[in-house]
């Protein structure tokens, strides 16, 4: 994904640090928000993967750190719950001013209950998505028990919260005790997608159960089964970023005034700051490539060694049935079988002293179904050879590169 780090004034006039998600190499066709859960932060791994499937299906992601976490400025302990939900606000106005009004909103934990408040007072956002929420704000105060007791004497206490210390205010607390979800689900009238984890141990599911009893249609409910809270397996954040945005195509319009981010080449590569994962924009074809995992990937999609040997594959294949269609064959089917490998090199004539030199290696086995003769087999055979990929591997070639 193309993303840019850019930063955008809450209503206090602090900056918000943001990172800003877009598809690769093509329009966003709407934008979204995401709000991250209690004292975490934009980068948190679960968020940039649910950030990276819904750019993969062409909408543009906010995601920012609330008012005194993270890179954002101001003090974490004199924000609560209402400010969160203005941080979210100054988000949708954000980009409402810069591209277009968001039409979709995803919360994590206690995200997900302030993107209900802040969605339930925006007209943009069509459809609204939790994962792991609470059914009421004021389930965070079971993070603070620690400290409860001091809070409540003292007016503020320093509680450790994922292991690190934040400072908190009373007026926490009261801002929490305040709030009430149940009359805004009832009215809500958008689109709302939630999903949580049977196992989750901080947000227990009994939550998700409330949520959507009470909210009005359209709803929709998903099971992240086998995922904990936070999520941190990558498989588990994937798959809810690729529900989300298939959910999502029901209820977001397809514009942006975004600005135009094509290039004159046939293919785009964007590899994030973490990871092997890599996104691929093949003309208007989405693809992803990755490294299996016992060398540091997550085996999201081929290695580039794959794409490579499945590209000589379909190309054989294709070669093969022009030929069949031309000379009118009776041909039902065509399989190619290929695998890759690098060998030492025989025979060849500029090889090091010690023998050492590698070739790639092709190994290709054709399987061709129908009604034809040993000579038309054999001749296909000749044909598969010359496959324009076939050849394009055997010709010299030139890669020209420079800094864009």
């Amino acid at each position: 994904m193309n993303t840019k780090s850019i930063s955008f004034p809450n209503f206090e006039g602090q900056q918000l640090s943001a990172k800003l998600d877009l598809p690769v190499d093509q329009h966003p066709k709407t934008f979204a928000i995401f709000s991250h859960c209690f004292t975490c932060n934009k980068n948190l791994s679960a968020v940039r993967n649910i950030s990276q499937s819904l750019t993969q299906n062409g909408i543009g992601v906010l995601r920012f750190d609330f008012t005194g976490l993270g890179d954002s400025e101001g003090d974490f302990s004199d924000t609560n719950f209402s400010t969160s939900v203005d941080d979210l606000i100054a988000a949708a106005k954000f980009l409402e001013n810069n591209y277009v009004a968001p039409s979709l909103m995803v919360g994590h934990s206690l995200g997900g209950a302030a993107v209900i408040f802040a969605g339930s007072r925006l007209d943009s956002i069509k459809a609204i998505a939790t994962i792991g929420a609470p059914s009421d704000p004021e389930h965070v105060q079971h993070l603070l028990k620690e400290g409860m007791e001091e809070i409540q004497q003292l007016g503020e206490a320093t509680v450790r919260i994922g292991g690190r210390p934040f400072k908190v205010k009373k007026q926490l607390i009261d801002d929490l005790n305040q709030q009430a979800m149940y009359p805004l689900l009832k009215h809500l009238r958008k689109g709302l997608l939630v999903m949580h984890s049977p196992q989750d141990k901080i947000v227990d599911i009994s939550n998700a159960a409330r949520i959507y009893e009470t909210a009005y249609h359209p709803k929709s409910f998903v099971s992240l089964d086998g995922a904990d809270h936070l999520m941190s397996n990558p498989e588990d954040s994937r798959y809810a970023g690729t529900v989300i945005a298939a959910w999502a195509k029901k209820y977001i319009k397809e514009e942006s005034k975004a600005p135009d981010l094509k290039t004159d080449k046939d293919v785009v590569v964007s590899i994030g700051d973490k990871g092997y994962t890599t996104e691929m924009l093949v003309g208007k074809h989405y693809m992803v490539a990755d490294e299996p995992e016992d060398v540091g990937g997550f085996d999201f999609g081929p290695s580039p060694y794959g794409y490579l040997t499945a590209a000589l594959g379909a190309c054989t294949a294709m070669t093969l049935r022009l030929y069949a269609d031309h000379k009118q064959l009776e041909v039902e089917e065509i399989n190619i079988h290929l695998s890759h490998s690098k060998s030492h090199m025989e025979d060849c004539e500029n090889c090091e002293a010690d023998n050492q030199s590698k070739i790639d290696h092709f190994d290709r086995e054709i399987e061709i179904k129908g009604n034809l003769t040993e000579a038309q087999r054999n001749r296909m055979l000749e044909i598969a050879d010359k496959c324009p990929v076939h050849r394009t591997l055997h010709e010299e070639v030139k890669v020209s590169t420079k800094l864009k």
